[in-house]
């Protein structure tokens, strides 16, 4: 959702589809619709007051919970980190109201799946890993193409929401990341530190011929 702030929401998306925030909001539910098995959410915290982004991403989940039953949830906390065209924070979330919020959504939620990204650092998801995370990503890449080298031939920056050419695209054979990353370890790297604090990393949890077998 980004942030559940209709006003901030309003200054964040001046066009397009993603415009309209009612329509954005009921996204989750037309994918269950559509037949999604896992439905995920989340709120980009720094956009808006933290404690209010919690509640209402709560009362979302909540509300889902209730009425796309046949499917299981996934909630993300992302931060606002450093990102192109040189936007920054609007809000205050830090570290500990991190950890609170991920310990109040496991306490509230015992079934839902808490996604923590590479946006934080090593340090604290090596923290957080053991505190009900079930979900966690790594040898991430922002930049687009990133994982398979496509637009090479077309790079360019983003200003402020516009696009500016690159002068010297000789020197730049990578496209730059829709914003930073702080935990730069590859997966094998996460999955070991995992297995020292006694979990188990599991690479792949559905496919598709389970379903089938279901329906047989």
């Amino acid at each position: 959702q980004e942030t559940y702030d209709r006003v901030v929401y309003d200054q964040m998306h001046t066009a397009g589809p993603k415009k309209d925030f009612d329509w954005r909001l009921a996204c989750p539910e037309r994918g269950y619709e559509g037949g999604f098995r896992r439905i995920g959410i989340g709120a980009l915290f720094g956009l808006s007051d933290w404690r209010l982004e919690a509640l209402r991403l709560a009362a979302h989940l909540e509300h889902l919970y209730k009425h796309c039953w046949k499917s299981s949830f996934t909630v993300a906390f992302p931060r606002l980190r450093p990102a192109a065209g040189g936007f920054k924070p609007m809000t205050d979330f830090p570290d500990w109201a991190l950890v609170q919020t991920i310990c109040a959504f496991r306490i509230t939620f015992p079934e839902v799946g808490i996604i923590l990204s590479t946006r934080e650092s090593a340090p604290l998801r090596d923290a957080l890993a053991p505190l009900g995370i079930t979900v966690m990503s790594a040898g991430s890449h922002t930049e687009p193409g990133g994982y398979t080298g496509a637009g090479n031939d077309d790079l360019h920056l983003t200003v402020r929401g516009k696009r500016v050419e690159v002068e010297t695209k000789a020197e730049t054979n990578r496209a730059e990341g829709q914003f930073g990353i702080a935990d730069q370890r590859s997966a094998h790297s996460v999955a070991e530190m995992l297995r020292q604090r006694g979990l188990d990393p599991v690479w792949k949890d559905w496919d598709a011929s389970i379903l089938a077998t279901m329906v047989a």
